[in-house]
């Protein structure tokens, strides 16, 4: 299972400088606990060595043996087997001895809890509540050396002092942390709305410098992008209308003059090519422009449009039927739109010879389907063909298709209108292109 993760500048940063703090407070935890470790052992070691070595330099018999004495001898090692032991202590208690000039054999130690100590009374458990240490040292002489000490219990207050310390980092740095990366992304989540919603055609809306130097010149410019960008595409569309206008004045000029031509098949087929071109430059122009559309979206009815796309085929002699639909109102632009359904209409004429036309109307989405018993497209290709001047048939024969335009510009004007398109296979042979568009 995949750990979430914040997405956003603000909750990566604030769980980086968490994860920071955490691991720092952690190490400072882990050096304390060691010192404090080592300390105790320290501390429980060189008062007993003290001891021992003391009460051996003035060898006292009596004092030795009594049993009210810090420091007794026994001749046998009186630390129960079943008591804990403590290694670490023996041997910083050998290194202490050592250092006193004590020659010491096998030195054993054990820890006997509070609750077992028969004469510690109940209050004094309460006030400082400590184990004790039991510590002997074996003599040369085969004897044992005892004393006892106290060992004082884990105490949990300084993890809970590092815990609170935390809790005051966390407010005292992240809150600042917080509010200083909100006041960053604040002009960069602006940014990205504005690349969002940019369009061209529209007035280029500047965007307020602010924020820190970095975010600023990057808002900066992104102002003087938008600005060159509506001048690019100014300029193209000047450039599109001029090239439209100087082709189509020499296209309506050969019109002109091939009705000077006495041949018959010669004139139409002359004909037809100034007309393929006229169409050519029509879809060209058209993708050219679909970036920046002159004509405003309006609410049309969509099921009259599909049938008027219709009515054009079938006075036409198509064979082209619709499954009439109810009105159905839709905010797009009813001329490219109208485009867009003629190119769906027109491929399924030219490779199936007919199309059925249908409408289908759901809460959120309506479908526009054209579908064909025609030869399909390979699975393989149905994303291939949307690409401008893509064709299955590579020959470039004028009577089996045009340039490649047709299905990419139906696209384009249907992503225009916030929908999509789409071709699928049908059962028993043919295609069905569907538009779905918002509703």
């Amino acid at each position: 299972m995949r750990l979430p993760y914040p997405k956003s500048l603000t909750g990566q940063l604030a769980l980086l400088l968490a994860l920071a703090l955490f691991a720092a407070q952690a190490i400072n935890l882990a050096l304390i606990l060691r010192e404090r470790a080592a300390f105790r052992v320290a501390q429980a070691a060189r008062p007993a060595a003290v001891r021992i070595a003391d009460a051996l330099d003035h060898a006292d018999e009596r004092r030795l043996g009594s049993e009210r004495g810090r420091v007794r001898r026994r001749s046998s090692n009186p630390i129960p087997t079943d008591l804990q032991r403590l290694p670490e202590v023996a041997a910083e208690l050998r290194k202490q001895l050592s250092e006193l000039g004590v020659a010491s054999g096998r030195i054993d130690t054990g820890i006997r809890p509070l609750e077992q100590h028969p004469h510690r009374r109940k209050r004094e458990r309460a006030v400082r509540p400590a184990d004790t240490l039991m510590i002997a040292v074996q003599q040369p002489d085969g004897s044992w050396i005892t004393t006892n000490g106290p060992w004082p219990r884990n105490d949990n207050r300084i993890f809970w002092a590092l815990f609170g310390q935390t809790l005051i980092i966390y407010v005292l740095i992240l809150l600042p942390v917080l509010w200083l990366t909100r006041r960053i992304s604040r002009p960069l989540r602006g940014l990205a709305g504005a690349a969002r919603d940019f369009t061209p055609g529209t007035a280029p809306r500047e965007l307020p410098v602010e924020g820190p130097s970095d975010v600023r010149d990057v808002i900066a410019a992104f102002n003087a992008l938008v600005r060159r960008v509506s001048v690019m595409l100014e300029e193209k569309d000047r450039m599109l209308g001029a090239i439209g206008h100087d082709l189509r004045t020499p296209l309506a000029a050969l019109r002109v003059r091939i009705e000077s031509v006495e041949d018959d098949h010669d004139r139409a087929r002359m004909a037809d090519t100034i007309e393929e071109m006229s169409r050519t430059l029509d879809d060209i122009l058209s993708l050219a422009r679909l970036g920046r559309p002159s004509e405003p979206a309006t609410d049309v009815d969509l099921a009259a449009l599909v049938d008027a796309v219709v009515e054009d085929f079938r006075d036409l002699g198509a064979d082209v039927t619709f499954h009439e639909a109810a009105r159905l109102p839709i905010h797009l632009r009813p001329t490219l739109f109208r485009r867009a359904v003629r190119n769906l209409i027109e491929n399924a004429v030219k490779y199936a010879g007919g199309a059925n036309v249908a409408i289908d109307a759901g809460p959120h989405h309506v479908q526009v389907s054209v579908a064909d018993r025609g030869p399909g497209i390979p699975a393989d290709r149905l994303e291939a063909v949307f690409d401008p001047f893509t064709r299955l048939e590579e020959s470039r024969n004028r009577d089996t298709g045009g340039i490649g335009l047709g299905l990419a510009l139906a696209r384009a004007i249907v992503h225009d209108a916030g929908g999509d398109i789409a071709l699928t296979n049908r059962a028993g042979g043919g295609l069905i292109a569907t538009i779905t568009l918002p509703r």
